[in-house]
């Protein structure tokens, strides 16, 4: 097993002993967040449900993969994440109202991210709740686009437990399956605190590139003169009509439903 020296915690058997369940807590709570809190598009979920199922496969020094318990159990937490995350966003919409959209391009939280959205419930209705689990950025503010067009609750909350079982609990699962692959499975073996410091610090460095980025276009929209602000009127415009939940999908994309 190759160490990574220069980062101690990131040895195995060391998340194994004292921080294993703390892992499990961070991965988590990224896939909460993703879809529970505004801020949350700017993480990678879909590569991190990939390799929590890889690095729960057996290594050495634990049956259970580094965070210590049964691949079963880490795939149902991180599922059970995306539901109470999409709640979360469904209340945060519902409660907020239009409001939430007022809000100035502060590079985490952009007016053309809700637009695309809104793109999204207008071509697939309801089931965007699905599908959005898929789609990085609509993941986000499909929960709180919901609950801002008051999305009748018990519908949104059976396409969000769909979507959660469908996307944190499967592909999870879909990178443990990966695992069996034996050139793969001998590679996490070998190189699993290596895998350990690429999801680390691939999270961080993602997530610091697409803060800065969004910070740069804002403010070079503001430089150039541009409405960088949502006001009341245009946070009202971004709310949808109910009819729109209701919707068959139009799968063709030819405007029909």
């Amino acid at each position: 097993m190759h160490h990574a020296a220069l980062i101690p915690w990131l040895d195995p058997a060391t998340i194994i002993g004292t921080a294993g369940p703390w892992a499990l807590l961070v991965v988590c709570f990224i896939v909460f967040a993703e879809t529970g809190l505004l801020v949350g598009f700017l993480l990678p979920g879909d590569t991190l449900l990939v390799i929590a199922g890889l690095l729960s496969h057996a290594i050495a020094g634990s049956e259970h993969g580094v965070f210590g318990i049964n691949v079963w159990f880490v795939a149902l937490l991180i599922g059970l994440s995306a539901f109470v995350g999409g709640e979360v966003g469904y209340v945060i919409g519902h409660k907020g109202g239009p409001a939430v959209f007022e809000r100035k391009e502060s590079g985490l939280f952009s007016k053309k991210n809700v637009e695309r959205t809104n793109a999204f419930f207008e071509r697939f209705g309801g089931i965007t709740v699905i599908l959005a689990r898929f789609v990085p950025i609509v993941r986000t503010f499909a929960p709180v686009a919901a609950g801002v067009g008051h999305m009748p609750w018990r519908k949104y909350t059976l396409y969000n437990l769909i979507g959660a079982i469908l996307w944190g609990f499967g592909l999870t699962m879909f990178g443990y399956a990966i695992g069996f692959i034996p050139p793969v499975a001998d590679f996490v073996e070998s190189y699993i605190d290596l895998i350990l410091l690429a999801a680390v610090g691939g999270t961080a460095l993602v997530t610091l590139w697409h803060y800065l980025r969004e910070r740069y276009k804002a403010k070079k929209e503001a430089e150039a003169g541009h409405d960088v602000v949502t006001d009341a009127a245009e946070a009202e415009a971004l709310t949808l009509d109910s009819e729109v939940f209701d919707r068959a999908p139009d799968l063709d994309g030819d405007g029909k439903h």
